[in-house]
């Protein structure tokens, strides 16, 4: 950033510190400020965005229609190809969910 940010309003209750920047972890924060839920926005379109540009490169996983959730017809191309570079490692990619009839 340019110009560091007085303090810092997070949607959830986890953040990791950004430096010395007082932060506010803010359940439903969203629903709440308008900081947060323009912020949420904003994050939202440019996820979409960087999704249809994904596609091109990864068409299997249908990132231009799922935008990245966990559609049936995603989950099967996780098994058939595996994740990208690109999948959160955070998530549980498959796991319980292959339960669910494709």
């Amino acid at each position: 950033l340019s110009a560091p940010p007085e303090a810092i309003a997070v949607d959830g209750n986890h953040f990791l510190p950004y430096g010395e920047v007082p932060y506010h972890c803010l359940i439903k924060g969203d629903g709440r400020f308008m900081n947060i839920a323009a912020a949420s926005i904003l994050a939202k379109t440019s996820r979409d965005a960087l999704m249809r540009e994904l596609h091109v490169e990864y068409p299997q996983y249908q990132w231009d229609r799922n935008k990245g959730y966990p559609t049936r017809a995603h989950r099967a191309a996780l098994i058939e190809h595996g994740p990208t570079p690109f999948h959160r490692k955070s998530f549980r990619l498959l796991g319980d969910q292959l339960k669910i009839p494709f």
